[in-house]
C-alpha cells in the first residue's frame, strides 16, 4: 500500500500560509515524493482564515485533497480551534505558535509548542519569517522532506532579497525542533 502522509498548515492571510505550503510541496517534489495541493483564505485575504494542505505520497495521488490531516501546523488560535480536533487520533501531530496559542488539554496527538513569532521577533527581527521557522521544526521533528530540498525550494520561490533571512529562519527552525523533539 502507498504512504500518505496528510499536512495542513494554517494560520490568518498575511503570515505566509500560502507559500509556506508551496515550498512544502516544492521540497517534496524535489525529493521525489508524488504531491497534491490545495490552498484556501477568507474573503479579505489579510487578516482572515488560510490554509494550505499538501498530500505526500510514495505513489500517484489517488485522491488529491486532505481528508485528515496527520501534522497539523498551527500560526494563530482561530486556526488551531477549527481544526485541532480533526488530527488523525492518536499518531497525529500538532505544531502550534507558543506565543500565540493556548493548546486544548484533551486531545488524544502530540502537541509541540514551537516558539516561532517570538523567536522570529526577537533572532530573526523579522515576524514575516516565523512560517519558514515552522517549516523547518516540521523538518527537524517528522523528516517529512530533506533540509537540501527545503534550501532548494527556498531559492527557487524566494526572491534574491529575501532568500538569506528565509535560509537563516530555516536553521532556527530546526533548531527548535530539535529542542522540542529531543
Amino acid at each position: 500500500m502507498t504512504a500518505i502522509r496528510q499536512v495542513r498548515l494554517s494560520g490568518f492571510g498575511g503570515q505566509g500560509v500560502v507559500l509556506a505550503g508551496l515550498l512544502l510541496g516544492q521540497a517534496g517534489v524535489l525529493d521525489g515524493k508524488y504531491i497534491s495541493g490545495s490552498t484556501s483564505y477568507g474573503a479579505q485575504a489579510r487578516g482572515s482564515g488560510c490554509k494550505s494542505e499538501i498530500v505526500f505520497s510514495d505513489g500517484p495521488v489517488d485522491f488529491p485533497h486532505l481528508t485528515t490531516a496527520d501534522i497539523l501546523i498551527a500560526m494563530s488560535q482561530g486556526a488551531y480551534n477549527t481544526y485541532c480536533t480533526d488530527v488523525r487520533e492518536p499518531s497525529g501531530l500538532i505544531f502550534y505558535d507558543q506565543g500565540l496559542v493556548t493548546p486544548k488539554e484533551d486531545l488524544r496527538v502530540k502537541q509541540l509548542g514551537i516558539s516561532a513569532t517570538d523567536v522570529s521577533v526577537k533572532r530573526l527581527n523579522n515576524k514575516q519569517v516565523s512560517n519558514i521557522v515552522f517549516l523547518g521544526a516540521l523538518m527537524e521533528v517528522t523528516r517529512i522532506v530533506s533540509p537540501a530540498a527545503m534550501r532548494k525550494a527556498i531559492s527557487i520561490h524566494v526572491s534574491e532579497r529575501f532568500k538569506s533571512l528565509n535560509l537563516k529562519a530555516l536553521r532556527v527552525g530546526m533548531e527548535l525542533g530539535r529542542k522540542v523533539h529531543g
